[in-house]
Order: structure tokens, then sequence, then C-alpha cells
């Protein structure tokens, strides 16, 4: 058995590694997509075109504008003079936001009435609108302490543990090191199989004397090599090059990643199973991707889904992998809380593996 299922591996290696542009693709796509998205999906919202009509024109009015123009992420003011204007810039996309100031904003600040300006948002661009309103609020914030700093009124003191910049990267690069890990191991092991049945030797599996439990742990052993590899270097580029402070444990976080790329495995391996053709094994690996990365709690928080979609967020192993690398990283995440989130993991790989298992038994017969 030891014999056959290492000629399985050493075949399953040859096959990725032998060929040059395997390689390649192996290698090559995962860290350029790992440089670019790090720098392209930014959570922060700057270079804004913001407009401004501003019917009172008075001193609190110029104050909010001037801390405005300030501020860093406003890249452009464009003054209008009637609401018809503001109207046509956002309506042709000009601008992100506009304020506008009612006729007696300064003299209700003046007296000592609640001042209001209107913010208007483009609500097509509504993540980066909703940003953008919060920073407007931080600014009227600012404003609104300077009129009041006489008073005597309780201060709040924010701070940010973990992250104290709110350093984006410091949240996308560990994130990405499991997605970018979970799409080599889905590819490699979705392609396994389905390749062998275009080519012709999976009816020479038929006929060997390996067992389907043999089989589908040829298949793992190389998956599991290689996509624990491209994970350990995306994670070591965080921290050596991205300069993202690591707290947790190595070997925790190491025991963390094979056992997520293993689910992944047997995920992949399912869809090798089912599928006749390597376009449809691709096919089946892209369908699966996108629902995977928004369940996971990379988007948006798992606590803001339905109760139905929570659910099956607890069948997805990245949900819990992300929890466990950003913790390691930033947190110094106590064991405890690891083995918390790697048994469901471990349970996910038990399931999707024996499924595999049933299918390539079937198939045998």
């Amino acid at each position: 058995m030891i014999t056959r299922l290492v000629a399985q591996i050493v075949k399953e290696l040859l096959s990725y590694l032998r060929d040059p542009k395997s390689r390649l693709t192996l290698v090559g796509p995962p860290l350029i997509q790992l440089l670019v998205f790090s720098y392209a999906a930014t959570l922060e919202v700057d270079n804004i075109e913001l407009a401004v009509l501003d019917q009172d024109n008075g001193y609190w009015s110029h104050e909010v504008i001037r801390q405005v123009e300030a501020a860093g992420f406003v890249r452009g003011i464009r003054y209008v003079r009637t609401p018809d204007e503001l109207t046509a810039l956002i309506d042709r996309r000009e601008v992100l936001a506009a304020l506008r100031f009612p006729q007696d904003f300064s003299r209700d600040v003046a007296r000592g009435r609640p001042a209001v300006a209107q913010a208007v948002i483009d609500g097509r661009r509504a993540y980066a609108g909703q940003v953008t309103l919060a920073y407007l609020n931080q600014v009227a914030a600012n404003v609104g302490a300077g009129i009041h700093a006489h008073d005597v009124a309780p201060a709040t003191a924010v701070r940010h543990w973990f992250n104290p910049n709110l350093i984006y990267q410091w949240f996308i690069v560990p994130s990405l090191s499991g997605i970018l890990a979970m799409l080599i191991a889905l590819l490699v092991t979705a392609l396994s199989i389905a390749r062998e049945r275009e080519l012709g030797t999976f009816d020479q599996l038929l006929v060997s004397p390996a067992r389907p439990i043999e089989i589908i742990i040829g298949k793992t052993v190389p998956a599991l090599i290689i996509g624990t590899i491209l994970a350990s270097v995306m994670i070591s580029a965080g921290v050596f090059l991205f300069g993202i402070p690591f707290t947790g444990s190595v070997m925790w976080l190491l025991a963390a990643v094979m056992l997520f790329i293993l689910s992944m495995v047997g995920i992949g391996l399912v869809i090798s199973s089912v599928c006749k053709t390597q376009q449809q094994a691709i096919l089946g690996t892209f369908s699966i991707t996108v629902p995977l990365v928004l369940l996971s709690g990379f988007v948006t928080p798992v606590e803001n889904m339905s109760t139905f979609l929570q659910l099956i967020a607890r069948a997805n192993p990245m949900t819990y992998y992300l929890i466990i690398v950003r913790g390691s990283f930033l947190k110094n995440l106590p064991a405890a809380e690891i083995l918390n989130n790697a048994w469901p993991m471990a349970l996910i790989a038990l399931v999707t593996l024996s499924s595999a298992i049933v299918i390539v038994k079937r198939n045998l017969q």
C-alpha cells in the first residue's frame, strides 16, 4: 500500500511540476494577485470630488468648507450656485457627494440653535458614499467641538486595538493569503481526476490494485503540499514585504493552514469526482469560489447576514480560517480559540474527503 501511495503521489507532483507552464501557473499568478489586490482592494476612500452649495455664505459655513478642503480625502471642491447644478453633477457622476448649507446656517450657530447642513451622497457608489459621509460627519464634529470649546463636556478618546492606525493592508493581506491559497487548492484538485478522465489514464486506475482511499490520498497529498507552500509564502510576504506584525504562534498557524487546505482539497476532489471534463471542473471551481468568499466574512461580517446565510457560512472552512489567520497576525490568538475554529474545518475535510472516496468507489465499480 505504501509503495502504491508513494508512486501516485510522485506521479501527481510530476504532473504539476514537470511542465514549465504549469509551474509558472501555480506560483506566478497567486503572488501577482497578492501584490495587486493588496494595493487595489483598499478599504480607504480618498481623492473625492465634492460639490458645495453655500446658500449661507457665512463664517461657520466657510469654516466647515475650510476644514473639508484641508482633509486628506478630498481632491477638489466644485462650487455651485443652484440645486439644479448640484443635481446635475451627481447625476453625471462628476462628484461623489455634496454639501448644502441653508441660508440661516451661520445665524443658527451664532444663536446656539441646531444648525443642519445637508449632505447629498451618490447612492450608486454605496460603500464609498458611506465612508465619505463618515468623513464629513467627523469634520462636522470637529467644527462643533471648536464651537463649544468653552463648555465643559465629556470627551471621548478613541483607541483602535490590534490595528492602531487602521492600516487596511493589515486586514487585507492575511485574508488574501487564505483566499488565493483556497483558489489554487481547489483548481489543482478539481482538475486532477477530470484531467485523468480526459487523458484516459483514469481507466488505468480502474484496473489497478489501488483502492479508492489510496487514490484519494494520492490526489490529496500533492495538493496539500502545494497549497501549504503557497499559503506559507504569502503569509511570509505579509510579514516581510508588507511589514504586518505577527504576534501569534507560527506552529499553530501552520497547522491551521494545513487543515484549511485539506478541507479545500476535499471540496475540490468532490468537484473533480463528479465532473467528466476539465472545463466542467474549472466552471465548478469558479462557481463555488465566489460564494465561499462572500460567505466567509471577508467582505461583510457574518453576523450581519440573514440567519439562513449564517448557517451556510458555518459550513464554509474559509470563515474559520480567516478568524485564525487574522487573530494570529494581530491578536496573538490563544490556542483554545484556534482549536475552537479548527475542529469545524477538520469536520468539513472529513465529510468532503469521505464523499470523494464514495464517488470514486462508485466509479471504480
